[in-house]
């Protein structure tokens, strides 16, 4: 995902209109269109404007390798949102559900090591 496209989704996730960003940016709403169409090269002062504005690291709006992950929190909807072509962020995923279903099982085991540690621990004192 280039930069244009990344910054249109993020101000579309926050539900405003160009308009509000250019204004947010304090430039003409025909100028901030040309920088989501990608019309226009940003500088590092631009796009930490941006990130700024949306509450972002500004590497996350750089980072066009494709295989980064886009992490955005939107704070009006509490909600938080992944945008990444990673097929290991997908085994990831599906590695946590295993992780999260099985929670009980290793808080338990990990219970008993901390056991099995505070009796070793009693018993070299002992010693």
């Amino acid at each position: 995902m280039s930069v244009n496209e990344k910054i249109r989704m993020v101000r579309e996730m926050n539900q405003w209109s160009q308009e509000e960003m250019a204004e947010k940016m304090n430039m003409s709403t025909n100028g901030y269109a040309k920088i989501e169409r990608g019309e226009t090269k940003l500088n590092l002062h631009k796009l930490e404007q941006i990130a700024h504005i949306f509450n972002i690291d500004v590497l996350e709006l750089m980072n066009t390798d494709g295989k980064g992950v886009l992490f955005l929190m939107n704070e009006q909807a509490n909600n938080t949102n992944y945008y990444g072509n990673n097929e290991n962020l997908t085994a990831e995923i599906d590695k946590l559900k295993l992780i999260i279903s099985h929670k009980d099982e290793i808080v338990a085991q990990k219970n008993a090591e901390i056991l099995a540690l505070k009796e070793i621990i009693e018993l070299l004192k002992q010693k």
